[in-house]
């Protein structure tokens, strides 16, 4: 991908609520993903994200009950981003814990590959995390983070306009 195509790609990205509940991702395509989300940089390289692809319908019923929005339910596959905050990396100096920035970035580098894929995305953390704890059967001590959605966007859906964003003056301080 060249330069501009990159761009192009950020641009382009949205968030989809609605799914081909027949078109599976393709295995190949679902590693591809995940592998960018392991080349993702974190905090000291402490790599504290673990990743978790539901893919069976009857994981995927349960996981529903964790986010009640119907078009959830759609998606042939749901990414889950767990951690523990003891892998994550530290700061000495007020105790600030890198988990959930670890775990943005390797989402963030998932979607990304995904929207590079052709395969629909939408980032959610408005879920129960009791629910997806009870569903994934995770330890106690982690934490359901983030989690995405993944399918191909159905026939006839039309991708929404870049909503308003503020200007670089707006979020830029220069020194």
């Amino acid at each position: 991908m060249n330069k501009n195509g990159f761009y192009e790609l950020i641009k382009n990205r949205r968030s989809i609520r609605a799914f081909d509940t027949e078109r599976k991702v393709p295995e190949n395509t679902i590693v591809k993903i995940l592998e960018a989300g392991r080349l993702a940089p974190t905090a000291s390289n402490r790599q504290p994200v673990k990743f978790h692809v539901v893919q069976e319908r009857s994981m995927l019923r349960k996981l529903h009950n964790c986010y009640s929005k119907s078009w959830f339910s759609d998606a042939p596959s749901v990414f889950v981003l767990t951690g523990r905050r003891e892998d994550a990396w530290v700061r000495t100096f007020d105790g600030y814990n890198s988990l959930e920035i670890d775990a943005a970035i390797m989402m963030d580098h998932m979607i990304l590959a995904a929207e590079s894929e052709g395969i629909s995305t939408c980032w959610i953390i408005a879920f129960d995390p009791a629910v997806v704890k009870e569903v994934l059967e995770l330890k106690a001590d982690e934490i359901p983070l983030i989690m995405t959605p993944l399918g191909y966007f159905p026939d006839g859906y039309v991708k929404r306009e870049m909503p308003e964003r503020k200007s670089l003056k707006e979020l830029v301080t220069y020194y």
